[in-house]
């Protein structure tokens, strides 16, 4: 005689099956309720809560019986997976998710990545819920944030995550410096498709816990565009703060018959230098890429010497970037003033 798992699971219907697993289909769901129960599966990546298991007719005994038999295992407090093995990310999403209750959402590092802001890592899943939730973090699998303005910064989609603005505010708040909250800012925002303007209502909207003057600061460098700023940074906190000579700005360059501008040169001073401030996060284009390959290749040919430096070589570390063009120059002839050796060291 057949069991009522054979009579329940006819093999012409396929259900959920996460990789390297073993499937267990529950004996106390109805006929008519299996579409809906593999339905949820599918659409939870194999993760439910006690609440969706009763709903389906299992008592919190049937819950131990599986959970005993090694066909179901306890992932969270109230959330079990349905099959045996390893959790995989959308596995791990919605658990923490299913753990945090109807209103969680995806935030942070997590919800950063979901926007393809940040490559995945393999920390724990980041969720925010209500301020008054009573969900706590479940380290190493979840990591809970509260917010008393969560549903004005919850963004529709499945799953759910915080906005892009919102993700990026919450990004710096949890940086556990003001320079490293600077960078998320400055590399977020110039790199993604969010405007200046979006930020600064977004902040106007849910003012930042902490270092609310230095994101202010961050999408004032951006607003003003990353460009100009980092040549402000360049001239003031590099050349003049260590006494090297003024470099010319926007040089013209003719590379396989275009005019290529390069940020700053030192020919007038003696020296075939060439230094390039690059203030972008990525190249996102290709064609930008090959632009700046055939850029250093024209110079390679030339004989002229080239450094490249970006946001972040600038604004932290001005003095090695000065250590290193004092040093190209010195190599030209130039003599470094005893205000660039007190700060350079001799070259």
């Amino acid at each position: 005689m057949r069991d009522a798992h054979h009579l329940l699971s006819p093999p012409a219907i396929v259900v959920f099956v996460p990789t390297n697993s073993r499937w267990s289909e529950p004996t106390r769901i109805e006929p008519d309720q299996l579409g809906g129960w593999r339905s949820l599966l599918r659409d939870q990546a194999g993760v439910v809560s006690v609440a969706q298991l009763h709903a389906y007719g299992h008592s919190r005994h049937d819950i131990a019986a599986n959970v005993a038999a090694d066909r179901w295992r306890q992932v969270l407090p109230r959330v079990y997976a349905t099959f045996t093995g390893d959790l995989d990310r959308d596995s791990r999403i919605h658990a923490a998710l299913l753990y945090g209750g109807g209103h969680a959402v995806l935030s942070h590092r997590t919800a950063a990545e979901e926007w393809k802001m940040l490559p995945a890592g393999d920390g724990p899943v980041e969720i925010t819920v209500p301020y008054l939730s009573s969900a706590v973090s479940q380290l190493p699998l979840v990591k809970v944030h509260r917010s008393r303005a969560l549903r004005n910064s919850t963004f529709a989609v499945n799953p759910p995550r915080t906005r892009r603005t919102d993700t990026i505010v919450d990004l710096a708040v949890a940086a556990k410096t003001a320079k490293a909250a600077l960078h998320v800012i400055v590399d977020l925002v110039s790199s993604q498709a969010v405007s200046v303007g979006e930020m600064l209502e977004c902040v106007a909207a849910r003012p930042p816990m902490r270092y609310r003057a230095v994101i202010a600061h961050a999408l004032e460098l951006v607003g003003a565009g990353l460009m100009s700023a980092l040549e402000v940074e360049y001239r003031d906190r590099v050349e003049q703060a260590h006494g090297l000579p003024d470099g010319r700005r926007q040089t013209p360059f003719m590379v396989d018959g275009k005019t290529l501008w390069e940020d700053v040169t030192y020919d007038d001073n003696g020296a075939e230098l060439t230094v390039r401030l690059d203030g972008r996060a990525t190249h996102t284009t290709a064609g930008v890429a090959f632009r700046d390959r055939r850029r250093d290749n024209a110079a390679e040919l030339a004989g002229r010497a080239r450094l490249v430096y970006g946001w972040r070589d600038v604004h932290d570390d001005p003095c090695g970037v000065a250590r290193e063009v004092a040093a190209v120059l010195g190599r030209f002839g130039w003599v470094a003033q005893e205000k660039t050796r007190e700060c350079c060291g001799r070259f």
